[in-house]
């Protein structure tokens, strides 16, 4: 089955959905989603070769801001879900969007999509500040 992106290319990761992922209902819990958009966002950053070593390198880190999900279909034990991610925009100051969708391998139907809005901190003083050149564009928007 063909998977329906919303984007061309987005950066893809496998998860396989596990008893530990169900909850009373007997679907994935809506939590798991937010913890695979992490997993996605920190595998994406890996091809990136941004990963949180040279982040510390840096001396610049994301902190999530805001997060929104949309829950549109539900996932079960066993099934494979592909998350996918991209950067929708990044104003090469203080901030980027990042945008989910996950979806269901075996059929290509959306489970949900989301995005979340990410600050550049200092690691240092943990505040919010202008992000370094080497995040604005290792970070530049892919929405091809």
């Amino acid at each position: 089955m063909s998977n329906h992106w919303l984007v061309p290319s987005p950066h893809t990761h496998a998860i396989k959905v596990n008893s530990e992922h169900i909850d009373v209902l007997g679907h994935v819990n809506n939590c798991e989603y937010l913890k695979w958009m992490e997993a996605v966002a920190w595998s994406h950053c890996e091809k990136l070769n941004m990963n949180f070593s040279v982040w510390q390198e840096l001396g610049y880190a994301w902190v999530a801001r805001h997060t929104e999900i949309d829950y549109l279909l539900p996932a079960f034990e066993h099934d494979t879900v592909i998350g996918g991610t991209w950067i929708t925009e990044n104003d090469k100051r203080i901030s980027m969007r990042r945008d989910y969708q996950f979806i269901r391998e075996s059929d290509g139907k959306t489970l949900i999509t989301g995005f979340t809005r990410w600050v550049c901190v200092n690691l240092t003083t943990g505040k919010a500040c202008r992000m370094p050149k080497e995040f604005a564009e290792s970070f530049d928007v892919d929405v091809n």
